[in-house]
């Protein structure tokens, strides 16, 4: 599968010689076929290609937008193992027979996946539990696969160019950390208790009950929650919960952990929120978590003051230390490029963007992706994809939001009417004084007048706001994108077994060549555009 994918981008890269509307399609669909047939071989196959392919979901620096789609829909479902296989990893880990310390177990799980399996069983006195429980040896295949992988980062580092474009050791690092992570049940126990503390004073918000003394690194139990998942209309409708208060409940609950410090869930999907009957949201998974520290909230502060003054110097500089930017990346054509694409939504609306507007700016991204190194940190990625899957779960809740009507009191409380000043003439009185001043005013206009200047239709809304959000996931993502598809070479390589390292080394080379082929059709591209000119 990896020569098969391989060949077939090289083959379309030599038999293109015109980059026009009807090749841009071509090559999407391209994309769409591949990313199909790799994510279903991976849920047929599971281990490390689905989560390979979770990753990668959460990498829209990297990965074209219409990849990064059907990632999104891998679902980390594989057939259940044997409940013996079970029953000895508990026996280990608990140094008992299972009849210890369970009254009752099922012995056909509940739910299977790549990593673990979940049973439901009981206490000895009589408490409902569930009862997750690592699939056997499934860390010597993943440390196994690892060993394959960093092959391939080798090979991308030494023979492409990509390894000034990326660090490429740093995505391995994140990479090989975010699967150690999941394989480590006393991780996510962790992280469940630290919820639980944080949120113990929120009402509306369950986080289930854990039992560290049956807990291992290979066995989490935790309480059993009733409910049904967070987009079943029939069970709002049942018991007579308020879908609106339900969708606001949910917004308020991630925007807190996404601007403030501290750790995030980083996987609201619908399976891993439940509502109750009493109309309380049950959050049963913790196996991914990122994490924002506060100097990422002070940067992310002077982002969004930046974009609200229009100053790019801020928003370019607070990119870089927010560690968007290697070394080599420039700053000048990062700021150009981001101003025009604001610009284009300067006035509230779409009207100015049209096809033309997407080729410039396409075209302009080409002449970026070859000299532009850019890269986002593993947390951001992380936060971005919570971001848009959290959107999605509101709206399959409630599709009659108002977003800026509940964000207004949310942000305006984030920054602080002192804490904005104060910010911002600590670090910028010297070089800012005008900008600084005109700030404050900016940002409590944007804030105040938005019932004002925002009348649209909810559902025009709603449409602008993803379209805005896609967009500028669409700008990172095709600065990357020959890298995107390279790093898919390594995860499709993973399922060639005896053959990793032959598919591998081939695939190097033909990742050479297609460099090679699109630095040609780069400069074709400029020729001919200049002899138009």
């Amino acid at each position: 599968m990896v020569i098969k994918f391989i060949a077939k981008i090289y083959i379309f890269y030599f038999r293109t010689s015109i980059w026009d509307e009807k090749t841009k399609k071509k090559w999407n669909e391209l994309l769409v076929n591949m990313a199909k047939e790799y994510r279903m071989k991976a849920e047929k196959l599971g281990g490390i290609l689905i989560k390979v392919g979770q990753f990668l979901s959460t990498r829209t620096d990297f990965m074209p937008e219409v990849f990064i789609k059907q990632l999104t829909e891998l679902v980390d479902h594989v057939p259940p193992m044997p409940y013996e296989y079970a029953k000895k990893t508990l026996e280990e880990e608990w140094g008992t027979q299972v009849e210890t310390n369970l009254k009752y177990i099922n012995k056909s799980s509940i739910a299977s996946a790549s990593i673990g399996e979940v049973y439901h069983g009981y206490l000895n006195d009589g408490t409902e539990v569930a009862i997750k429980v690592r699939r056997y040896r499934i860390n010597e295949v993943f440390h196994k696969d690892f060993v394959a992988l960093r092959m391939v980062f080798w090979i991308l580092k030494v023979f492409t160019g990509f390894g000034k474009k990326a660090d490429l050791n740093a995505l391995y690092r994140e990479l090989v950390e975010v699967m150690d992570r999941e394989l480590d049940f006393e991780q996510e126990l962790g992280f469940g208790k630290y919820f639980q503390e944080r949120y113990k004073d929120e009402e509306t918000i369950r986080i289930p009950e854990y039992y560290e003394e049956l807990s291992t690194k290979k066995v989490l139990v935790m309480e059993w929650i009733h409910g049904a998942k967070i987009t079943d209309q029939e069970f709002y409708h049942e018991y007579h919960i308020d879908r609106e208060q339900t969708a606001k409940n949910i917004f308020e609950f991630y925007m807190d952990q996404f601007l403030n410090p501290g750790k995030f869930h980083a996987d609201p999907h619908s399976g891993n929120l439940l509502i109750q009957k009493n109309g309380q949201i049950a959050i049963i998974d913790f196996g991914m978590i990122g994490e924002i520290k506060k100097k990422d909230i002070d940067q992310f502060k002077l982002l969004i003051q930046g974009f609200i003054i229009e100053n790019y110097d801020i928003v370019v500089d607070a990119l870089d230390k927010m560690n968007f930017l290697l070394p080599d990346a420039d700053k000048k054509k990062m700021k150009r490029i981001i101003r025009e694409t604001v610009e284009v939504y300067s006035d509230g609306s779409l009207k100015n963007f049209d096809a033309a507007v997407v080729d410039q700016i396409y075209e302009e991204l080409n002449v970026i992706m070859r000299d532009q190194a850019i890269q986002m940190p593993a947390n951001y990625a992380y936060l971005l994809r919570a971001m848009s899957i959290v959107v999605g779960v509101i709206i399959s809740v409630n599709p009659q939001i108002d977003i800026i009507k509940w964000a207004k009191p949310i942000i305006k409380d984030w920054f602080g009417r002192r804490s904005i000043v104060e910010s911002i003439t600590k670090q910028y009185v010297k070089n800012a004084t005008e900008p600084l001043l005109s700030y404050p005013k900016a940002l409590l206009n944007f804030l105040e007048n938005g019932e004002k200047d925002r009348k649209w239709d909810k559902e025009k809304h709603y449409i602008q706001l993803k379209h805005q959000y896609y967009l500028l996931l669409d700008i990172l993502s095709f600065i990357m994108i020959i890298v995107g598809i390279s790093l898919l070479s390594y995860g499709l390589s993973v399922a060639a077994n005896s053959f990793i390292v032959i598919g591998t080394i081939i695939s190097g080379i033909f990742t050479i060549l297609i460099s090679i082929t699109l630095m040609m059709h780069y400069r074709l591209i400029r020729k001919r555009r200049k002899e138009v000119q």
